[in-house]
């Protein structure tokens, strides 16, 4: 039989099959298979990084705007008015916290302000 040659409207009553292709989605509905380890097992939870500290140390070395500028290089999003807290925190008391994150990024903001000639360090924060 053609294709030409099969009717182009299917007759009331007649079935629609469907033959599965290797490879092919299937359109049954799937369910979802329950793990046997339940949301509560303690090897499933996710831990969070312990978060570390970046402190900027005041120095008489730098000038106010150097290190408003090399904070907001440093690191990303920080607004020139947080910048400009952190800076005059670390002048007043001799320390400020700049931020709490990962350790890793911890270490990447620190190499970043002490390219700028600043002093800073990295504590756990507890």
């Amino acid at each position: 039989m053609f294709a030409s040659d099969r009717p182009l409207v299917r007759p009331r009553g007649a079935r629609r099959t469907r033959l599965a292709v290797a490879g092919a989605p299937s359109r049954a509905p799937v369910t979802p298979q329950r793990s046997p380890v339940t949301d509560d097992d303690a090897s499933t939870r996710r831990r969070l990084l312990p978060p570390y500290k970046v402190i900027l140390h005041n120095d008489d070395h730098n000038s106010m705007d150097h290190v408003v500028q090399a904070l907001r290089k440093s690191i990303p999003g920080m607004s020139l008015g947080r910048a400009a807290a952190v800076m005059w925190e670390a002048h007043v008391n001799g320390k400020a916290l700049v931020l709490a994150c990962p350790l890793e990024l911890a270490e990447l903001y620190q190499q970043r302000l002490l390219s700028f000639g600043l002093s800073a360090t990295i504590e756990r924060d507890d």
